[in-house]
């Protein structure tokens, strides 16, 4: 009677933690879906400035991010199958892929925070050179595009101001046409309109377009590193509780 006893005693707690690993199966799935979303929006949102920066390691950190998110959620996945099927030889593959996102994480997560630290010298010694010098020129196309796009989603116009134009290879050449800024400065764009720099035509922000991307690129990194770390940090209890 007591054997018994004990048979379904155990029973119950196997079913028990079998359910629960099952449930954090499948919140580390949709914890994936989280990472690699973010890591997207990141790219997608912001992806055409990624030329303006002088280092690689915010996109890196967003493709990191994106390649845990998918690792994430097929091993949840595989986790999930191990747990109905009760293979653990299957779950024990499965902590030790954990372990290998947790890392990944972990990287993504600190060279955001890194990034972060160094981003505002990045873009004080960096943008302004690039604005400059290789705007509208012989294969810089990429850049162009993104420094119109800058101008115009920011509403800014120069890298401090408008008068950094006036020191740009472009301004300077006969292919400008006589123009003080580019026509992405002006508030509505029309052709040849950066003709006229006053401040009812073209926006004059204080702190320039460098100000604006700095807190725009400072937000995402946050959220990166805030996911990337986060999560991490969740998937690495979850085994250990377990």
């Amino acid at each position: 009677m007591g054997s018994l006893y004990k048979d379904e005693q155990d029973n119950w707690i196997t079913v028990c933690l079998k359910y629960l690993l099952f449930v954090f199966n499948f919140l580390f799935w949709m914890g994936g879906g989280v990472v690699m979303g973010v890591g997207i929006w990141t790219l997608v949102d912001k992806g055409e400035y990624l030329s303006l920066l002088a280092s690689s390691t915010f996109a890196v950190s967003a493709y990191i991010l994106i390649l845990a998110g998918g690792l994430v959620m097929v091993t949840g996945f595989l986790g999930c199958c191990a747990v109905i099927r009760e293979q653990r030889s299957c779950l024990s593959t499965y902590f030790s892929c954990l372990l290998l996102i947790f890392l990944i994480e972990l990287v993504a997560g600190v060279l955001a925070y890194v990034y972060y630290q160094s981003l505002s010298e990045e873009l004080k010694q960096h943008l302004s050179k690039t604005m400059t010098e290789n705007y509208a020129q012989p294969g810089k196309e990429s850049i162009t595009h993104s420094v119109d796009r800058l101008q115009q989603d920011f509403k800014c116009c120069g890298s401090n101001n408008s008068f950094d134009w006036a020191h740009s290879v472009y301004i300077m050449s006969p292919k400008a046409e006589k123009r003080l800024v580019p026509d992405s400065c002006c508030k509505t764009t029309t052709p040849q309109c950066g003709k006229r720099d006053h401040p009812s035509n073209i926006y004059k922000v204080e702190g320039g377009c460098i100000t604006k991307l700095e807190q725009f690129l400072a937000d995402h990194l946050l959220i990166i590193g805030a996911v990337g770390i986060g999560v991490a940090c969740l998937q690495d209890e979850a085994p250990s509780f377990l």
